[in-house]
């Protein structure tokens, strides 16, 4: 059970409609039972329509609001017009689109196929601009202010070795979501971004820790605060960027990952695992000099 409280006040979204994508599981789950916690009614979608169901049928009795789930491969831009029209013809509209869906994992590039390669980017680049598209087709047809929140990393800056088709994928979404918050602003649809850090889900945390390497990745050791982030802590920065609340807020990507990024790149922060007896000896050295 999480500790951590509900930001955003009770009813934020009611009467708003928010699509998530990859919303069966992991994050995208948590996402969308805060969304409908907050009154909204949420469309999630994925290409297994028996996890979906399940999933539905849970949020919807745990939270007392409408979950509706909806099949949708995301690379098929078709597919993703027509979750759209399905999603309009039961809810009325779409305020809100969440692009969490994602594939990734580690190997050497050499060793992967070029189909390996469009299997992580398809999903991650082509199914956000796809889902994006989609929507802001019909938002600015129908003169419909929106928003959307797209999930990134924070290696779509900096890149990483072992995750090219994923650091390629995620650097593509963090220049669609600025590109866009600057065409799309006059129509009054918002874009910004998470990055998150060490949120642990069963799915990619399976796939992406080496066998028998659970202790050098440990990700808890490897950021400032010194713990894992709660979803609940995710859910409240999709909330606050997705709601009225931040309505002058548009073009930004918050890192959420506990000081994992600025703890990996800081030349000396290695030094935190220094004894206090061996900087009591270096202060000793270094007053003797002066």
């Amino acid at each position: 059970m999480s500790n951590v409280k509900s930001l955003m006040p009770a009813g934020t979204f009611s009467g708003k409609v928010a699509i998530v994508t990859g919303g069966g599981t992991g994050l995208g789950r948590s996402m969308s039972k805060y969304l409908l916690e907050l009154g909204a009614t949420v469309v999630i979608t994925s290409r297994k329509i028996d996890v979906l169901t399940k999933t539905a049928e849970e949020l919807s009795t745990e939270t007392g609001s409408r979950c509706i789930p909806i099949v949708c491969d995301v690379r098929d831009y078709d597919a993703v017009e027509a979750m759209l029209q399905q999603a309009i013809a039961q809810c009325g509209k779409v305020d809100m689109l969440v692009n969490n869906a994602a594939g990734n994992f580690i190997s050497p590039t050499e060793r992967l196929s070029h189909r390996a390669f469009d299997s992580v980017v398809d999903i991650v680049l082509k199914g956000t601009y796809n889902c994006t598209l989609a929507c802001g087709k019909y938002w600015i047809e129908n003169k419909l202010p929106a928003s959307v929140l797209n999930i990134v990393t924070t290696y779509a800056w900096t890149g990483s070795g072992y995750v090219v088709p994923s650091a390629c994928g995620k650097a593509g979404v963090l220049a669609l979501t600025r590109s866009l918050a600057v065409e799309w602003g006059k129509y009054q649809i918002r874009l910004n971004a998470i990055a998150p850090g060490p949120f642990p889900t069963e799915g990619a945390w399976s796939r992406l820790v080496p066998p028998g390497m659970e202790d050098d990745f440990d990700m808890a050791k490897k950021n400032a605060i010194g713990r894992l982030g709660d979803h609940q802590e995710l859910a409240n920065l999709a909330a606050y960027l997705l709601s009225d609340f931040a309505a002058f807020m548009t073009g930004e990507v918050v890192v959420l990952d506990g000081g994992e990024w600025i703890k990996g790149a800081g030349e000396f922060n290695m030094l935190d695992k220094l004894p206090q007896q061996l900087w009591d000896m270096m202060e000793m050295m270094r007053k003797k000099k002066s």
